[in-house]
């Protein structure tokens, strides 16, 4: 039953690869006594001896190697201890003169514990610390410490000397090459659990604070958990080496982990159990871990798809070790083991490094679509953006792709928010937008209304974010569209200004522009755009007649003929571009010019009382110096025939009175100070 309880407990910590009891049971079977190799004496030797012919000769010979150099630093090490004991001081900056000077050393304190009887404090503590016995090396130095005779001093390059040689052994231990020593291994976790019990007595006691806190074993645990990241990151695979970053680069790099690393981490797990270690050997390996995927998902270049395929790869971790022993059949399914509970945590912490660069790149995506002064962007193409993630997550996580739709949607409306300032900061310009920019704005409006009506029935958009979206949809729509109604009408209004009196004014190039525009904007079948080219038609009609109506009031019979031509070319022109920005819907549109050109072209007076009827009925607006002007364009108009025309505009105009078109209401006209004929009915 406790074999199965051990078991048990580390697939729980390692939950991959090969099972740790198994590498335990391979080192259970080498094991073998530190003394062999770092005692001294004939007892000592002849183990080594024993042992040597266990070993093939080239392992051997290795083995004597490394016997060799870690004798010369101990003595290195005592040398200084000694050197320092006998000068007072409480330790020595410099460097070792040499492996014969501290072997001397070492000696003359020999031979003095010969002629004395008796062994000095320190030469025993070495000596545990040689033989890597550190539990019974702790109590020494410990007695030392509380000993006086300035033991404190003594005791602190001991405690110093013991932690280095702790983690040689644990170095040793980690080793492709080196040997596995369990007993000295067991040692390091005797000391560490000392350690801890010595504290909670110092607590207990009522020791200060401070002591406590600046004791040089409190840090040991701390140094442990160090080496033994430090040593585990660097077994890790370099990601990037070759220069290549790419998604199958990637791939590799994980496969390297899960097929090298993790094994390896694993194989040693069961020498670190044997010791005591388990735990804070697990703790170290998971961190080492999560610190390097992080490094991976930190990067600057990782993209959306590189963070979804460490999250997998992780996810997948988990799982194989759920089907396998992380979960035990006794353990309840809340209740997750070390190792899951390791393993989920760096889930998660990919997960969030995975929604960030999602917001990221959905957020430079947008903006780099609805640029102003860009061409519109597909409404696919911005679907895409908003989707495109959320279905990629939805193939390895349900939950996950639920979140990262839920980024997406969030960082649409924190665009719109940021795109509205944008759109402010692109109409408070100094010089005027453009025509065509201006449109391009309005056109980005309606593909992001499109696009978030569609999205409503793809993804799950709470109400609050639906009136969020339409209230920054609307502000931008009204904004832009009065800006470039003004704009247009400036614009208008500028090249009309002087259009009767000369032979290019420009008008017909603004025309042009317009209507270019008007056929760019992708999003013809929208309300937006039939109600804007209306509008249009209404600014271009209504000071093409303000302007022909303030034109000279005395033209000569030459500029009555040419004003004539020039408004049949304008229809024309006019006639043609609305109907092509329109199509059928530009029918609809009034005409006031076709009836102008109706009046003033009739040859008879009878005629044209006949054609201005309709005209007071199209337009009941119509005031008598608007009509007064218009006749003044008619050539060959006697006083007779021009006061009949304005008794009838007098007799019917309040019988035409309706709201149906105001086109002549703002229209300003300076009435005649008097008639042709000398009267003021003219």
């Amino acid at each position: 039953m406790k074999a199965a309880e051990e078991h048990s407990q580390c697939a729980d910590i390692f939950p991959f690869g090969q099972k740790a009891s198994e590498s335990a049971g391979i080192m259970r079977k080498t094991k073998y006594s530190w003394g062999a190799f770092a005692g001294r004496g004939g007892k000592w030797e002849k183990m080594a001896g024993e042992n040597a012919r266990m070993l093939p000769k080239a392992a051997h010979e290795e083995r004597k190697k490394q016997e060799v150099k870690r004798r010369g630093k101990l003595k290195t090490m005592a040398g200084k201890l000694l050197k320092a004991m006998a000068s007072g001081k409480e330790a020595v900056e410099e460097k070792a003169g040499g492996e014969d000077v501290a072997g001397n050393l070492l000696k003359t304190a020999t031979s003095r514990k010969e002629a004395e009887g008796e062994m000095p404090a320190e030469e025993t503590i070495c000596g545990f610390i040689e033989q890597g016995k550190f539990f019974e090396a702790c109590d020494h130095i410990y007695d030392l410490e509380h000993s006086g005779n300035d033991g404190v001093g003594r005791s602190e390059s001991l405690y110093t000397l013991l932690a280095e040689r702790m983690w040689t052994v644990v170095g040793e231990a980690l080793s492709e090459t080196g040997g596995m020593f369990l007993e000295p291994l067991q040692s390091v976790g005797e000391s560490l659990k000392w350690e801890k019990q010595k504290e909670v007595e110092w607590l207990g006691s009522g020791q200060e604070m401070e002591s406590v806190s600046t004791w040089s074993p409190n840090f040991w645990r701390k140094d442990l958990e160090e080496k033994l990241i430090q040593y585990m990151m660097a077994q890790i695979p370099p990601f990037g080496s070759s220069g290549n970053t790419d998604q199958t680069a990637l791939k590799q790099h994980l496969s390297q982990l899960e097929t090298t690393f993790l094994p390896s981490l694993e194989h040693r797990s069961g020498f670190f159990k044997e010791a005591g270690l388990l735990v804070t050997y697990a703790r170290c390996c998971h961190a080492s871990l999560s610190s390097h995927l992080s490094t991976l998902t930190n990067s600057d270049h990782f993209s959306f798809s590189q963070c979804l395929l460490v999250y997998e790869w992780g996810l997948k971790m988990y799982k194989s070790g759920s089907e396998t022993s992380l979960r035990p059949r006794q353990t309840p399914q809340h209740s997750l083991s070390l190792g899951a509970q390791r393993l989920v945590q760096i889930i998660l912490k990919t997960e969030e490094k995975l929604l960030e660069v999602a917001r990221k790149e959905v957020g430079k995506a947008l903006k780099e679509a609805f640029a102003i002064g860009k061409p519109p962007c597909a409404d696919a193409a911005v679907i895409q953006i908003l989707t495109e993630k959320t279905e990629a997550a939805w193939r390895v996580s349900e939950s996950l792709s639920e979140k990262v739709e839920a980024v997406c949607l969030e960082e649409c409306l924190r665009f719109l928010e940021s795109y509205e300032n944008e759109v402010r900061s692109f109409l408070q310009l100094d010089g005027c937008p453009g025509i065509c920019s201006s449109l391009r704005v309005l056109e980005n409006c309606c593909i992001l209304r499109t696009v978030w009506h569609k999205l409503t029935y793809i993804c799950s958009a709470s109400t609050g974010q639906d009136v969020k979206v339409n209230g920054f949809l609307d502000r931008m729509e009204d904004e832009i569209t009065e800006h470039f109604l003004q704009t247009v009408t400036s614009k208008v209004k500028g090249m009309l200004k002087e259009h009767f009196k000369k032979c290019d004014s420009g008008f017909d190039h603004i025309l042009e522009s317009l209507k270019q525009s008007f056929l760019a904007f992708g999003k013809k079948k929208t309300d937006t755009y039939e109600a804007l080219v209306k509008a249009v038609n209404a600014i271009v009609i209504t000071e093409y007649v303000q302007a022909l109506l303030t034109t000279s009031r005395k033209p000569s019979s030459v500029q009555r003929r040419r004003i004539v031509s020039k408004i049949e070319e304008d229809h024309r022109m006019l006639q043609t571009i609305f109907k092509e920005c329109l199509g059928p819907a530009a029918g609809c549109l009034k005409d006031p010019l076709k009836a102008i050109l109706e009046l003033i072209q009739t040859s008879d007076a009878e005629g044209m009382k006949i054609a201005l009827l309709p005209i007071l009925k199209e337009f009941p607006d119509l005031r008598k110096e608007h009509l007064s002007a218009v006749l003044d364009v008619k050539d060959s108009l006697s006083r007779e025939d021009r006061a009949a025309l304005l008794k009838v505009f007098h007799d019917n105009c309040r019988e035409s009175e309706t709201e149906a078109n105001l086109l002549f209401a703002d229209i300003e006209v300076k009435p005649r100070k008097y008639g042709l004929c000398g009267c003021l009915c003219c």
